[in-house]
């Protein structure tokens, strides 16, 4: 069985995520308290509470994601004595998830990983006034519809790919004004439906380039390790593991597209079948199986899903 860990992006946060682990986990808590302290927030109290709207803030809920994820991962370690170099052939993220791959990978800190996502989510909030960006998943077209799609709705405001999610899924960001253009602007390319993104940003396009700045002197000041595992990266969709390397791409990333369907094709092309989508929600567990139609993906986020993989994993 050849194993890939992936990590979810944003959209996967929901209030609760990660208190089951808690409960169940001294490790899970120990990841959670060292989240909390290293942002000077509690967090894990909003993880577990809500309000959904102060947790779904994209400076709160980047940094959570990527907690629960590594809850997951620490529980893995300390409680099962699994280890990430012996079962494991890639990581890989969407988007926020990369940094979460990054710490499973041994490449960051917790703490700085933590500290990170809370400047990228407060960086790219800030970087484009409210109201003025926007995001659209063009629903039944490729990558290469969805250029033109872009291209024509256009008219001289930024609207580019952000995600190429998978075969007949790829996301638009840009200005609001060509965002809301998408629609009339697909009917000549057979765009069967746009679907505006709840979003309080417009991510991954060029309208990002002061939060990709902000990360560039960020990731400057950080100790990036080797990863033990190679890190399939979202703008080149190939292994890093060159810690220079790592922190050009996760600048990149801010602006870039994230190019998953091309990550998990070539982590199927390398031979990996078996996917688990480490933390909190399923989503990238459907995207791989519409890439590849013969792979098994599973999520593991609570400690019921613990127990379901851990005689595969262990095997």
């Amino acid at each position: 069985m050849a194993v890939a860990f992936v990590f979810p992006g944003q959209g996967s946060q929901d209030v609760g995520m990660g208190r089951e682990l808690a409960a169940a986990f001294p490790a899970a808590r120990e990841v959670f308290d060292e989240v909390d302290a290293a942002l000077g927030q509690k967090l894990s109290q909003i993880m577990w509470d809500g309000p959904k709207e102060l947790l779904t803030l994209t400076e709160n809920a980047q940094p959570a994601l990527m907690a629960v994820s590594m809850a997951v991962i620490r529980v893995l370690e300390r409680e099962k004595g699994f280890r990430l170099a012996d079962k494991v052939s890639f990581v890989a993220g969407h988007s926020l998830g990369e940094y979460s791959a990054l710490a499973a990978a041994g490449a960051f800190s917790l703490t700085d990983a933590a500290r990170l996502l809370k400047l990228r989510g407060r960086s790219m909030q800030e970087a484009v006034p409210v109201g003025q960006g926007a995001m659209s998943a063009l629903l039944g077209v490729g990558l290469e519809v969805a250029r033109k799609i872009a291209a024509a709705a256009a008219q001289g405001d930024v609207c580019e790919v952000a995600n190429d999610n998978e075969p007949t899924q790829v996301v638009l960001s840009g200005a609001k004004s060509a965002i809301d253009r998408v629609p009339e602007a697909g009917k000549a390319f057979g765009l069967r439906r746009a679907v505006p993104l709840p979003v309080s940003a417009p991510f991954h396009c060029a309208l990002m380039k002061p939060a990709a700045e902000a990360m560039a002197r960020a990731l400057a000041e950080v100790d990036v390790k080797r990863p033990i595992v190679p890190v399939v990266a979202n703008v080149v969709a190939s292994p890093i593991d060159d810690p220079a390397d790592i922190r050009r791409r996760l600048v990149e990333q801010v602006t870039g597209t994230v190019r998953w369907r091309e990550c998990v094709e070539a982590m199927g092309a390398a031979g990996i079948t078996t996917f688990y989508e480490i933390g909190s929600g399923k989503v990238l567990s459907g995207l791989v199986k519409r890439i590849l139609k013969e792979a098994a993906a599973s999520p593991v986020g609570t400690p019921a899903d613990i127990d379901l993989i851990w005689p595969a994993l262990n095997g």
